[in-house]
């Protein structure tokens, strides 16, 4: 948002608390709290305000008062690092060394980048007689010392969430000094959070040019490569890391999870028991294990998984949401009760509210309580809304674009461009629309390789400019600029790239959803590539994404409204490609599959080119890997148990219904 557009209270405030930092280093402690009274009365969960007001109390010697002030900086900000430094600072006055030393150490977890919690730390664990302790700390304190200021401040704020505010701090520092890998390191890390991953690839690259034994750049680099889902090259530097530091907890506990995303699930849950008897109180490993057992078909054993790890950490909330997300989990009266009250608990961390909130949806709902179901469902989308960044015109405008470029007239002068393998199924559509079951059915049959939600054709469109990081993307518009000999090598990349996660057979699954918006650049890139639209009722399809919490991507599905607009422009899209592209797209609706599974089936393979194979029909006895939140539903013999989900929810639906217009009219059979 441009700052001259947001409220003038936002930027009053910020010119306010500038005067009062003013006023704080000069040391006019009692000013500052006169000049908070109107900022705490209007922003009272403001994390600046809190923490000068706690910073000015302490200098005054109100101890209570600032302490009062740090624990309501911790409930609303818990991740802050300067709340646990300042909270420090407080017991070294009250002569209270061990909860001044839990306070410095959690501080310098959250923010490694603190040169005077390093100092306290080193002094107090010498007073309390834990002198190796005080040599670790000494030896932080001295090498931030060694680094330049621009660069500790700007670490500093990168932990702390300051991004912007670190990036205009580093980027100067950088013109002067391009080759200091620190600070590159930083740049790369603010890239890679704010989700410019292709641009911290390439400055990690750079890096590691520079300095090779890098070691802590080399594993960020590994973890932006995963983002990137380049699980292969992930692996290499991992491994790489591993022979050079074979107890980097961190690089065992990433190895495990890229070898369950390249498909090799039993060594991911070897590797992964192995971190757990070294760290065997840490939630977060029985959660990844159970993970891994869940795409392995073990339930029960991930089940055992999920609870042991909600046992570790009191009010973790991804451990219920991800018994939730089994779909054939029920809770127990003692969990739906300790859920609410871990939710209702006003210092939870937003990450657990919002994935608590999913969790008692689903677990009110399986007992038919559907008005508190419906609140929960939409509280947790609301608290998960205010964390992402979508924005729906942009997607209909892209759409727009789309269909006004792509004309028939333009397929038709760029007709036998492309890689002409018709080895990739791409199974499109939105999900929670059937795409799991269709790409079980088709991953049962002899020569189809079932993969996963590929990410290649995704990143080859970031690649193009497509990300929407502004309302000037270059895609689509880039297609026009496309040359034959760029969609030919664009295909043969997808088909190399790909191989990472296939065995040898002849034909493979690609089931990303969201590629039903790149469906030119499949067009021109792999011309002979089969394209299966899945399709779902209306309101079944659109409820079912409201219910969902996704681990990522996926962000128009956190309000009523932006995935009735989502689901609308889905169909436009679909339908602009049936006009300009006459029969490339097999549609097929997920209602048709359950009334009529062998006939459904028999109309897929013919138009994969497959014979017939009766393995399709008996989909659920197929052993394999499955990844997405249908594992389980897809391993029972076909039902109707989502069909017209949304009609018990139907009261505060409307504005869903109003969105849909026509579509939300079901022609589904009740």
């Amino acid at each position: 948002m441009d700052p001259a557009s947001q409220p003038s209270t936002t930027i009053d405030l910020q010119t306010t608390l500038d005067t009062l930092r003013a006023l704080l280093a000069q040391g006019k402690f009692a000013a500052v709290l006169e000049g908070l009274v109107e900022p705490r009365a209007m922003h009272p969960q403001s994390r600046d305000v809190l923490y000068l007001s706690a910073v000015a109390h302490r200098m005054l010697r109100q101890i209570p008062e600032a302490l009062t002030d740090l624990q309501s900086l911790e409930a609303y900000h818990p991740t802050y690092s300067r709340t646990f430094q300042e909270r420090g600072h407080c017991h070294i006055f009250l002569r209270n060394a061990e909860e001044a030393i839990k306070a410095f150490e959690k501080a310098v977890q959250l923010n490694p980048a603190l040169p005077a919690s390093w100092n306290s730390l080193q002094m107090l664990y010498r007073i309390v007689g834990r002198h190796d302790e005080s040599s670790v700390a000494e030896q932080h304190a001295k090498k931030l010392e060694q680094l330049p200021p621009a660069v500790t401040t700007a670490r500093s704020m990168v932990a702390d969430g300051e991004l912007a505010q670190a990036e205009l701090l580093i980027r100067p520092y950088l013109a002067q000094y391009p080759n200091d890998v620190e600070a590159l390191r930083i740049l790369a890390t603010i890239a890679r959070d704010n989700e410019f991953t292709a641009d911290a690839e390439a400055i990690y690259l750079r890096i590691l040019e520079l300095a090779p034994d890098y070691h802590p750049a080399r594993y960020d680099y590994a973890l932006t490569l995963v983002d990137l889902h380049k699980h292969k090259a992930a692996r290499k530097e991992i491994e790489f890391l591993l022979q050079n530091e074979p107890n980097n907890q961190g690089a065992h506990v990433t190895h495990a999870s890229i070898l369950l995303a390249l498909g090799e699930v039993d060594a991911a849950i070897n590797g992964y028991q192995a971190c757990i008897e070294r760290m065997p109180s840490d939630p977060e490993l029985r959660q990844s294990l159970g993970h891994a057992y869940k795409t392995n078909g073990r339930q029960s054993d991930a089940i055992e998984c999920y609870r042991n790890a909600a046992e570790l950490r009191v009010g973790f909330g991804e451990a219920f949401w991800s018994l939730a997300n089994l779909k054939t989990y029920r809770f127990t009266d003692a969990e739906i009760k300790s859920m609410r009250e871990r939710e209702a608990d006003p210092s939870r961390q937003l990450v657990d509210r919002y994935h608590l909130c999913f969790a008692l949806g689903k677990g009110l709902e399986d007992r038919g309580e559907y008005d508190e179901s419906f609140s929960y469902y939409a509280r947790g989308n609301a608290l998960k809304k205010a964390e992402v960044r979508y924005r729906a015109d942009m997607q209909e405008t892209a759409a727009r674009r789309q269909q006004e470029i792509c004309t028939p007239e333009f397929f038709d002068e760029r007709r036998s461009w492309g890689d002409k393998s018709s080895a990739p199924i791409l199974i499109v559509g939105l999900p929670r629309a059937g795409s799991t079951l269709l790409e079980q059915i088709l991953a049962s049959h002899s020569q189809v390789e079932g993969t996963m939600e590929l990410a290649n054709i995704p990143r080859l469109v970031g690649s193009l400019g497509g990300h929407d990081r502004s309302s000037e993307t270059r895609y689509p518009g880039v297609l026009t600029e496309l040359t034959e000999e760029q969609c030919v090598s664009f295909g043969r990349q997808y088909l190399q790239e790909t191989m990472d996660y296939r065995t040898g057979k002849p034909y493979f699954i690609d089931k990303m959803p969201n590629n039903f918006r790149n469906i030119a650049l499949i067009q021109l890139m792999l011309p002979n590539a089969r394209i299966i639209d899945a399709r779902r009722d209306a309101m079944d399809c659109s409820f079912s994404n409201f219910k969902q919490l996704y681990a990522s991507g996926h962000q128009f599905a956190y309000s009523l409204s932006d995935i009735g607009r989502y689901y609308r422009t889905y169909v436009q899209m679909m339908d602009h490609w049936e006009k300009t592209l006459p029969g490339r797209v097999l549609r097929v609706h997920h209602e048709d599959v359950l009334e009529d599974l062998e006939g459904s089936v028999r109309r897929i393979l013919d138009y994969c080119g497959l014979p017939f194979e009766s393995a399709c029909v008996e989909f659920h006895k197929t052993q394999r890997r499955v990844h997405t939140a249908s594992s389980e539903q897809v391993r029972r013999p076909i039902n109707r148990d989502g069909v017209m989900q949304w009609k018990p929810f139907e009261p505060w639906l409307e504005e869903l219904k109003q969105t849909l217009g026509p579509l939300a009219e079901s022609e589904v059979p009740e």
